[in-house]
């Protein structure tokens, strides 16, 4: 009990100092977006691809959330302009997001026709006549999963900011606004920032594994990774389903992590959201919230029925 309480805060107080050496020593974990043409090249990516799952990245994150909370306490309006930030990056993004589903239809319907009425084998995007721009029609038909794909990760925090996921209210519905919001800080501390956490854990090295080689484990520690540098090379996956389908499945992987993201950012943005709400008591609820507006119409029905 006591050597965790001692490892809990000592991986707190040496966040500190892996922060600075980051901020100071950029070098040693950006060089490699230059290309990978030196050792040290390869041993930055490695670096970042250690770091990004790491215990010191995670306690690095937890400190900030841990500073940034006490001062948000302190001054309130720290708090909720850090909620109208987080919130408005997941409008923003779940926003632009959101196109992704008209694509997704307009592309179905030229596949449709194209195969069903002209009979084509392939598809040219804007039917331009060059090769990187042609591909067969199992191609563009696999691809809608990465429109669904998109919609999914990226709108998921835009969706719970406008009240939009499922829930179930017959405990929640029935208890007073203080209470409600008790249990929202319980559930954003409790289950929306642990999944989140766990889902960039594994995503995070899953990732990886389908972009370089040698592949990196989770279990591998910082000198064995650089030991592994010195045969890093990019490895791209762009195998697909079928011959001739959708070869680019290392978005997915990009996406999970992007998802697990937001939905961390969200949960602190939930959190903060829940205890000022508390706090202020019931007529600080919705306060500062970006709702999509209806037509007037639409508004009008809406609010008959709630």
């Amino acid at each position: 009990m006591l050597d965790g309480i001692i490892w809990f805060f000592t991986n707190i107080a040496m966040s500190f100092v892996n922060l600075g050496t980051a901020l100071l020593q950029p070098g040693s974990w950006l060089a490699w977006m230059g290309g990978l043409e030196t050792l040290e090249d390869k041993q930055s990516l490695m670096r970042v691809i250690y770091y990004g799952g790491s215990v010191e990245f995670f306690f690095v994150v937890f400190t900030a959330f841990l500073i940034l909370t006490a001062i948000g306490i302190w001054k309130n309006s720290v708090m909720w302009g850090t909620v109208r930030l987080l919130e408005g990056m997941a409008n923003g993004i779940g926003r632009f997001a959101a196109w992704a589903g008209l694509l997704m239809v307009l592309q179905q319907v030229v596949i449709v026709f194209m195969q069903r009425i002209f009979t084509a084998s392939e598809i040219s995007l804007f039917f331009l006549p060059f090769d990187w721009a042609t591909y067969d029609v199992s191609w563009w038909s696999e691809e809608l999963k990465l429109y669904n794909a998109i919609i999914v990760c990226l709108c998921v925090t835009y969706t719970f900011v406008q009240g939009g996921h499922v829930r179930v209210d017959l405990v929640y519905s029935a208890v007073s606004h203080r209470t409600k919001r008790m249990i929202d800080m319980f559930g954003s501390l409790l289950f929306m920032m642990p999944a989140a956490v766990i889902t960039w854990m594994y995503g995070w090295y899953f990732l990886w594994r389908h972009l370089t080689v040698p592949k990196a484990s989770a279990s591998d520690q910082l000198d064995r990774l650089l030991l592994k540098a010195r045969a890093l090379r990019w490895n791209v996956e762009t195998i697909g389903f079928s011959p001739n389908g959708f070869n680019a499945y290392f978005l997915f992987k990009v996406l999970l992590v992007l998802f697990a993201a937001l939905v961390f950012l969200h949960s602190i943005a939930f959190f903060y959201r829940s205890y000022l709400e508390w706090k202020e008591g019931e007529g600080s609820a919705n306060k500062y919230l970006d709702k999509d507006v209806l037509g007037d119409e639409d508004a009008e029905r809406v609010a008959e029925i709630h």
